[in-house]
C-alpha cells in the first residue's frame, strides 16, 4: 500500500462486518469493538466535515492533540482521507484542530473530542470550540472526495508513501489479528498505521500488563505483538 487511506479501504473491503479495531482501556473499563463498516462510517462523516464543513483539503494541516483512542483513529484516518497532513500535539500550526475537553480554540475550526465510549457529545464548550460528534454526525456516510496521493504529506514530514514504508518496516504478521499494549504517548505510526499497512485487525489495549494481554489474546483469538 502506498497511502494510509488505501490500506484502510483494503482492510474494510476484505470483510466490512469483521471487527477491525477493538479498543480496551483498563483504566476506565472500556471495551469498544468497531467493524470495518462502523469505523469507515465515522471516517467518512469526519472527512466530509473537513471538506464540506470546513472547506479543507490537500495541503491543509490538522492538529490532533488527543491520546490514542478509537475516536482518535477515526479522526486521523479522516484527515488522511481528506488529503490533510497531521501534526500531533498542540503545535498551533493547524488549519483545523481536534482537542480534548476543556481545551481552548487552537485553530480556525476547533473540535472537542470527549473520548466517551459511546461517543456522547461534549457539553459546556469554550468559545470557538465545537463538539466533534455533533458536527460529524450530520454529514454523509460516504466520502467521495479526491484520494490522497503517495506524495502528499501525511504525518510530520513524512509523505503517505514514506509513512506506509516506515509502518511496513515494523514487520507485523500480515493479515493476522494482533493484540498489543498502547501507552498514552504511543506514536500513531505504531498503534494505528503499522497494523493497517500489514492488513491486520487490531486489539489495542491501554493500561494492560503482560499477563492481561496474554489472557485477552486467547479471548480475542489474537497474537500478542510488541510495537
Amino acid at each position: 500500500m502506498t497511502t494510509v487511506p488505501s490500506a484502510f479501504a483494503a482492510a474494510v473491503r476484505t470483510d466490512p462486518t469483521r471487527p477491525l479495531l477493538t479498543w480496551y482501556d483498563d483504566t476506565t473499563g472500556e471495551r469498544t469493538e468497531l467493524s470495518g463498516a462502523t469505523l469507515a462510517n465515522w471516517v467518512a462523516k469526519t472527512a466530509n466535515l473537513l471538506v464540506d464543513g470546513c472547506g479543507l483539503g490537500s495541503g491543509d494541516v490538522a492538529t490532533v492533540d488527543l491520546p490514542p483512542h478509537w475516536q482518535t483513529a477515526a479522526i486521523l484516518l479522516a484527515c488522511w482521507s481528506a488529503g490533510l497532513s497531521v501534526e500531533t500535539g498542540g503545535t498551533g500550526k493547524g488549519d483545523v484542530a481536534f482537542v480534548g475537553t476543556g481545551q481552548a480554540a487552537a485553530a480556525p475550526d476547533t473540535f472537542a473530542v470527549g473520548l466517551h465510549p459511546f461517543a456522547l457529545p461534549v457539553r459546556d464548550l469554550p468559545a470557538g470550540v465545537t463538539d466533534w460528534v455533533t458536527a460529524a454526525r450530520v454529514h454523509g456516510d460516504h466520502f467521495g472526495g479526491s484520494a490522497a496521493g503517495p506524495d502528499d504529506l501525511a504525518y510530520a514530514d513524512l509523505t503517505q508513501a514514506r509513512l506506509c514504508e516506515r509502518a511496513g518496516a515494523k514487520g507485523l504478521p500480515a493479515g493476522e489479528r494482533v493484540i498489543y499494549a498502547v501507552t498514552p504517548a504511543a506514536d500513531v505510526l505504531d498503534w494505528l498505521v503499522a497494523p493497517l499497512v500489514a492488513g491486520c485487525t487490531m486489539v489495542a489495549c491501554v493500561g494492560a500488563d503482560a499477563s492481561t494481554l496474554e489472557r485477552r489474546a486467547g479471548m480475542e483469538r489474537a497474537r500478542v505483538v510488541s510495537l
